[in-house]
């Protein structure tokens, strides 16, 4: 892409209302704009960091058993009740009645939605197990939505349901879920905590939420800095496996959310140079729930003794769009982001430090051209403004590589290769850039 036909409203200032780094940095770096309290319209850079993310849950998801599918942001009021939690779930849920008088509401959830599909189809345990996830917007209307996409009304997620025969089954499957979080939030270039914690009004008594350690996050975190030091499973990890040594190495050392801490246990367990007392960003959660909402809409299942009863369900949910604020929370300095390379939104920033200087043009356009076509996603700046704003920009919008092309290098048969993450610069042959780059 070149920058002269892309959309990229940079800000050089930050707007009063952004609070917290990844806020700020996502309004200047144009990835967004606000549209209504905590509601965002998602711009061209931002969009493609949202993409890249989906592109990483979705592999990971596949892999360990998942199979996709699309549920509607509208569902009826009548399946809530059939849960019982449509009177219980509280103001954040945005309750809607269309022209008919049906009573709707824009999910926050679905639960119940996809119990409803799961009856309508599934008779028999030879038909399980079952793994069924969808990457959707949702709506919760937050009392107060602050920080950006940290704590937004309008987020987007992926949330997948498992149906299981039986409770062992079940909790097989959570492992398969809890392992390929791991992989999902490692390959983004974060350390996500598995941490115990409430269930809340999803339901169940066994639950994790993913934690990533951020002192602009929503709640406060106790750990065993021991957990920090595990290994993230291997992209060939047999799924199909007993997966109970990778779900015990990762529970055994102290890790609680404020909400299940036990400050005498965490004492007692963890020696006082590995306490860890921070706050943490929450990128998502895992759920057994059991029957908790098959027993009361009817979603049974009959066994190989020929006896009907509820699936075994569990609930997994990561926070796509939240994602894109932890990811710079935890990424990021005085100049702006740095993006892992899975998740960046160009893979390398092409500089062009004389548009109106012919060989420099025809440099740049070489250098274009080969990373285009080894799948390096290029972003070409051809603008016209100069070196330090250009420079101040790409910065700014951290990708992983620079390549800066200018007269002088050129005159030596050179150009400069900067590393986002490091700032580590390298001056070499256009050709010898290129190969470094993989192109």
């Amino acid at each position: 892409m070149r920058l002269s036909r892309f959309f990229l409203p940079v800000l050089k200032e930050t707007p009063a209302e952004a609070q917290i780094v990844s806020h700020r940095l996502m309004l200047r770096a144009g990835m967004m704009r606000q549209e209504a309290a905590g509601i965002y319209a998602w711009l061209p850079l931002g969009l493609r960091v949202l993409k890249n993310i989906e592109k990483i849950v979705r592999e990971e998801m596949d892999r360990a058993g998942g199979v996709e599918l699309l549920m509607p942001t509208l569902q009826l009021a009548d399946l809530w009740r059939e849960s019982g939690r449509y009177d219980d779930y509280g103001a954040e849920m945005l309750r809607i009645t269309d022209r008919h008088e049906r009573e709707m509401l824009y999910g926050p959830t679905n639960e119940e939605m996809i119990t409803e599909i799961f009856r309508a189809s599934v008779r028999s345990y030879k038909d399980l197990p079952k793994n069924l996830y969808h990457i959707q917007w949702k709506f919760r209307d937050e009392q107060r939505p602050r920080f950006g996409v940290m704590r937004g009304r309008e987020f987007l997620m992926k949330d997948a349901y498992s149906f299981d025969v039986d409770e062992a089954a079940g909790k097989a499957t959570y492992n398969r879920m809890f392992t390929a979080y791991l992989r999902i939030y490692g390959r983004m270039g974060l350390k996500a905590i598995p941490m115990r914690a409430e269930t809340g009004p999803i339901g169940g008594d066994l639950s994790h939420e993913f934690i990533v350690l951020a002192d602009t996050g929503e709640s406060a975190v106790f750990c065993d800095k021991a957990v920090l030091e595990l290994p993230i499973p291997p992209a060939d990890i047999d799924y199909d496996a007993d997966l109970t040594p990778i779900i015990e190495q990762w529970t055994a050392p102290y890790a609680a959310t404020e909400d299940v801490h036990d400050a005498a246990r965490f004492e007692s367990e963890t020696p006082p140079d590995r306490r860890i007392t921070t706050r943490g960003i929450e990128v998502g959660q895992v759920f057994f729930f059991g029957d908790k909402y098959s027993k009361p809409m009817r979603a049974v299942v009959t066994g190989a003794d020929g006896v009907e009863r509820p699936a075994q369900m569990g609930s997994y949910g990561v926070g796509v769009s939240r994602l894109v604020g932890a990811i710079i929370e935890a990424s990021h300095d005085e100049a702006g982001i740095i993006w892992p390379d899975e998740v960046a939104p160009f893979g390398v920033g092409v500089v062009n430090l004389r548009p109106s200087d012919v060989d420099v043009n025809a440099a740049c356009d070489q250098a274009y051209n080969a990373l285009t076509a080894a799948g390096k996603s290029p972003l070409m700046d051809d603008s016209d403004e100069r070196p330090g704003a250009k420079f101040a920009v790409m910065d700014l919008i951290g990708l992983p590589w620079q390549l800066v092309i200018g007269p002088k290098g050129l005159k030596d048969g050179v150009v400069e290769l900067k590393r986002r993450a490091t700032g580590e610069r390298q001056t070499l042959p256009l050709a010898d850039a290129l190969k470094a780059l993989g192109a």
